[in-house]
């Protein structure tokens, strides 16, 4: 039982840190500003299934798809950033990332992936399941992914209580900031591939 009890913690722990729900709820708000409750809370069910269909699928086939694809985990961040990018600027020039009617395209990317679950995410599950019994990386990825549903969820009553006006000034500041993270990827996944080298 304490061995069991010590690969939880030694699972759960770096998943929740690369998943991020907490860090992720901003960018939530910001992206599904200006839509109605139902679609918001569609948005959260569609995203967190997303996420955790992405999720399990590189849990047990990831090392397979990246071999037969000959894909590195570095061109996801790559592809990610450059996502993150355009509707970061998209949102900044023209107030909107998506138009209302593709609530579903946002919730899938970039909310779902590569926000939640990304290469960093995708990364650290394939690395867990060559260290730690594959049934304990599946339920801590699990219960991270419940989790998340949870706190996505209760961001209508941080909206609430924000207030139009300190919603639409966050949302502004977040923009800026995800275009900066969109940033950070693509430098990761260059770095990852090899193509520069940031160490030095």
């Amino acid at each position: 039982m304490p061995e069991q009890w010590n690969n939880f913690v030694l699972t759960f722990v770096p998943l929740f840190i690369v998943i991020d729900a907490f860090g992720n709820l901003p960018f939530l708000v910001t992206l599904s500003h200006g839509m109605a409750p139902q679609e918001k809370r569609k948005i959260v069910h569609l995203a967190v299934i997303t996420a955790t269909a992405v999720g399990l699928i590189f849990l047990f086939f990831g090392q397979f798809i990246l071999m037969v694809l000959d894909i590195h985990v570095g061109e996801f961040a790559i592809a990610g950033g450059i996502i993150l990018l355009i509707l970061s600027i998209r949102y900044m020039s023209t107030g909107h990332m998506v138009t209302t009617a593709r609530e579903e395209m946002v919730a899938v990317v970039p909310i779902g992936t590569p926000l939640t679950v990304g290469p960093a995410t995708i990364t650290t599950l394939l690395l867990l399941a060559t260290q730690y019994p594959l049934y304990m990386v599946l339920i801590s990825f699990a219960l991270n992914m419940l989790i998340t549903w949870i706190i996505f969820l209760l961001s209508q009553r941080i909206a609430a209580f924000m207030g139009h006006g300190g919603l639409t000034a966050v949302s502004r500041v977040f923009s800026l900031l995800l275009a900066a993270i969109a940033v950070s990827m693509v430098i990761r996944g260059l770095n990852l591939t090899g193509i520069i080298n940031t160490s030095g």
